[in-house]
């Protein structure tokens, strides 16, 4: 993590100096400062400070070195518990045609929002309760 603490510092220093060159570049070549690449520039900037102070804080909160960042850790350190997911469940697919109608009724018309979240709710139900009924209930 402290490696991509320091690329992040570098991406910075990079766009800082990308976004004055671009702004002398378009002061020299215009004669005024071209404000869309200079602010976007810049924001990307910030970006990148916000990710490299966030990821140096983590880092120090961690209290130590990731498997991944150590030379003599083997893959199993690195290889906690994520959890217990479904290899048959066919409700995220259900959830995923929900939120493409969900975003598409944005776009198309706001009655198809309205359904899909109908369909949501039935689709988030089940697959929270799908454990719940059926073959595999517990």
């Amino acid at each position: 993590m402290r490696v991509n603490t320091n690329i992040f510092w570098i991406l910075t220093v990079f766009f800082v100096l990308s976004d004055t060159a671009y702004t002398i570049w378009a002061l020299i070549a215009y004669g005024r400062v071209e404000w869309v690449g200079t602010v976007g520039i810049a924001l990307t900037a910030i970006l990148s400070v916000f990710i490299g102070f966030y990821l140096y804080r983590s880092y120090k909160a961690q209290g130590g070195e990731l498997p991944e960042d150590r030379q003599d850790a083997s893959i199993d350190d690195g290889d906690p518990e994520m959890g217990f997911f479904s290899p048959w469940s066919w409700w995220p697919v259900i959830l995923g045609g929900t939120a493409a109608l969900g975003f598409a009724g944005l776009a198309v018309g706001y009655w198809m929002t309205i359904i899909a979240g109908a369909f949501f709710l039935i689709a988030i139900t089940g697959w929270v309760y799908e454990y719940y009924r059926g073959l595999f209930a517990r």
